[in-house]
């Protein structure tokens, strides 16, 4: 495991901006986390389900049931839809939190966000065109799909679709930076809304009925919270840089 304590895994300290690989945090010892590594490596939220009430345990414990088969996007859609959620959310290994499945889900029962900007067609429409533009992008790249492309083909053209740096073919259907915000708030809601995650980061998970005894602020931990692997407050860390630098 790397030097936690020096900050360097912070993106504003790394000479490329950005951020280290997750594989440089500790495996997981307790409960499970997407790819067994994490900053809280001996917690899991399912150890207070029985605080939970009903409805709440039967909601969160299906998120961790076996997802069926896409319903809305084709076959030839789902691999590259399964590339661009593992590409953004780092997830190149098991286990995997379902983001395409759920993704997919909330698009074909047309549970949608309740708003939609007044440039963009329908968010569903927008999935379509996205994931079609992705695969072009690719093949201007030398590859036969987004999904077939190297990683850091992959890494390379979301990070010019998170520029707004993308143009032609389906991207001209779309204004592309409000195309990168539907895409991933979809993605990003699917999985940190996953018991996987919440073990990831230390979230204490449904606070209702129990609630919380501990108001204390930063440093303060539940009963049920466990330390992290590292005590660094990164705020405080990156701002210390800044002065020191």
């Amino acid at each position: 495991m790397r030097d936690i304590a020096s900050g360097q895994h912070l993106p504003n300290l790394r000479p490329d901006g950005k951020p280290l690989h997750p594989s440089w945090l500790p495996r997981q010892r307790r409960g499970k986390t997407p790819q067994m590594i994490g900053r809280y490596p001996d917690y899991d939220v399912l150890s207070t389900i029985e605080t939970w009430d009903e409805a709440t345990r039967k909601v969160v414990l299906a998120r961790l049931e076996e997802p069926g088969p896409l319903r809305f996007f084709d076959a030839a859609a789902e691999p590259t839809l399964r590339a661009f959620c593992d590409t953004v959310l780092a997830q190149d290994g098991e286990p995997r939190i379902p983001v395409a499945e759920f993704v997919d889900a909330k698009l074909a029962d047309g549970r949608l966000d309740g708003f939609q900007y007044d440039d963009m067609p329908d968010d569903r429409d927008t999935w379509r065109l996205v994931l079609s533009g992705l695969d072009e992008a690719a093949r201007d790249a030398g590859a036969e799909s987004f999904a077939d492309a190297e990683a850091k083909t992959r890494e390379a053209i979301v990070g010019r679709f998170a520029d707004g740096q993308l143009y032609g073919g389906s991207w001209e259907k779309l204004n592309v930076s409000r195309a990168w915000s539907v895409v991933m708030r979809g993605a990003l809601s699917a999985f940190y809304s996953h018991p996987w995650s919440w073990n990831e980061i230390g979230f204490g998970g449904p606070a209702y009925p129990r609630g919380f005894m501990r108001l204390g602020g930063v440093g303060v931990r539940e009963p049920y919270e466990t330390p992290g692997a590292t005590s660094e407050d990164p705020v405080e860390t990156v701002e210390k840089e800044d002065i020191d630098g």
